[in-house]
């Protein structure tokens, strides 16, 4: 998601306003959701699922109040469903008066997710590793031919006293990358995280 968009689901006089937003961490979440409780401090739960990371690890599903995994696990399904990551999707509820039942809380939740997310834009971004390469002289041409060959992005140089590279390696090529430049003994590889 690039901003936060918006869905919403009513049923039976109840009002169930979803938002999705792009987000990396609990602590950006946390930071989200108190924003939405805030606006909708009358309403009676903001439910919320996240999931972050590459290998999508880490996540979260919280039904705030409302049946156990009514609307936390209803709403995470649907990140899932899209294969969404660094994301969090917050259903707010306004209860109309009507019970909804196990059954008609969770097709809310999940409806209400599902909205927010359409309603968004997905954003796909090619994920890099990046890398401090430090060599000298000598090993020059080899890392030059290297970086021309496999394409890769140099995001700052150093060639002063000795040589030093940043390098943003596609994910894919990451383990190719690392191995090459690791079997000569005179290159120092640092991996300085992906994003």
């Amino acid at each position: 998601m690039d901003s936060l968009s918006e869905g919403i689901y009513k049923e039976k006089g109840s009002k169930f306003i979803g938002y999705a937003v792009a987000c990396f961490s609990e602590d950006e979440a946390k930071i989200h959701l108190a924003e939405w409780k805030r606006m909708h401090h009358q309403a009676r739960h903001v439910c919320y699922a996240y999931r972050f990371g590459l290998d999508k690890k880490v996540f979260r599903a919280n039904d705030d109040g409302e049946p156990s995994n009514s609307a936390g696990i209803p709403i995470l399904g649907q990140i899932q469903s899209y294969d969404l990551t660094n994301v969090l999707i917050g259903v707010v509820r306004y209860f109309g008066g009507t019970k909804l039942g196990v059954g008609g809380l969770v097709q809310a939740y999940k409806s209400a997710a599902k909205d927010a997310i359409e309603e968004g834009n997905i954003i796909e971004k090619q994920v890099f590793d990046h890398f401090e390469v430090k060599f000298t002289y000598n090993e020059m041409p080899e890392i030059m031919s290297l970086v021309k060959n496999q394409l890769l992005a140099i995001e700052k140089q150093d060639f002063a006293e000795n040589c030093l590279l940043q390098v943003a390696v596609p994910f894919a090529k990451s383990n190719f990358i690392s191995e090459t430049l690791t079997e000569n003994k005179h290159i120092e590889l640092n991996y300085l995280g992906n994003y």
